[in-house]
């Protein structure tokens, strides 16, 4: 037989899909379907805060050590965000969504993939600045539990504050942003009335199902980690999720263009990554082809 040599780097593809299919088989958490590229530069910052030097070793201890899996989950997601990030996205929800919005008598807003709770918190700060906070419920998800325990803490380094203030005054807040927190420690406490309609939850785009009746579905940043069949797996989720004529924001850096989906979507913000559901589409349709 003759020695097939592989390459260092075919060697690390080949460790990282084993150490993903570890914790698919051992967790639950399938992270099959992410970016490798984006994973594989994560994994590495892994190996040295571990001490391997390898993914195999990193299995290993994913494998044997519990504790270990729920250390690295927050190296698999990326828990990066800020209050009003992109404020061009929330002045566009604040004067174009808003209206069709207050139309309802009772609102649910989806925050996908909540992070360490800066959209969520964002939003709701929006929508109690334009009347709506009494009849909105939010549900702020995500798949790692350590992020939706600081999500629902509301507590933020306090020198981010003044990045957070610029990005709520470009959004068209209506009030400054130091009226929501209290300031002790180095740190900045949101007011925890701007939680009490939210529903905090562990939830996966990859494995879990809808929301029903959801008005907004708010999930930016999220889907530029995930492959070309996982983003459509998401995006099926959140058309099944949305009312009709319900609204889809994502990141700057993400589009429904090449989606599977984008039929079932009108543009409402070009710029701002804003879409609207179709006032009338048959939901059930990716189910018939086995789709979520």
């Amino acid at each position: 037989m003759t020695d097939i040599a592989l390459s260092a780097s075919r060697i690390d593809e080949i460790e990282l899909s084993l150490l993903l299919e570890a914790i698919y088989q051992k967790s639950h958490y399938d992270f099959r379907g992410y970016s490798q590229a984006s994973l594989a530069r994560r994994m590495e910052q892994a190996k040295v805060h571990f001490g391997c030097s390898s993914l195999s070793m990193l299995q290993h201890l994913v494998l044997h050590q519990p504790s270990v899996f729920r250390e690295l989950l927050n190296f698999l997601t990326v828990q990066v965000s800020e209050l009003f990030r992109d404020p061009e996205y929330y002045r566009m929800l604040r004067e174009k969504v808003i209206p069709h919005l207050k139309t309802y008598p009772s609102l649910k807003i989806w925050v996908a993939g909540c992070s360490d709770g800066e959209e969520l918190y964002s939003l709701s700060i929006l929508f109690r600045e334009e009347g709506l906070e009494n009849r909105t419920m939010f549900y702020a998800t995500d798949i790692n539990p350590a992020a939706l325990k600081k999500a629902e803490a509301g507590i933020y380094a306090l020198d981010r504050m003044a990045r957070f203030t610029e990005n709520h005054r470009l959004s068209g807040g209506r009030s400054s942003l130091s009226d929501y927190y209290t300031a002790a420690y180095g740190s900045a406490v949101f007011d925890k009335s701007l939680r009490a309609r939210t529903v905090f939850s562990e939830h996966s785009l990859v494995s879990d199902e809808v929301f029903s009746e959801v008005h907004l579905v708010s999930c930016r940043n999220v889907l530029i980690y995930f492959d070309k069949a996982l983003q459509d797996r998401a995006i099926a989720v959140f058309d099944q999720s949305l009312v009709h004529g319900g609204f889809l924001g994502l990141g700057m850096q993400e589009t429904l263009s090449f989606s599977a989906y984008a039929d079932r979507f009108d543009v409402f913000g070009r710029t701002e990554k804003i879409y609207r559901k179709h006032m009338r589409h048959h939901t059930n349709e990716g189910m018939r082809h086995g789709r979520p």
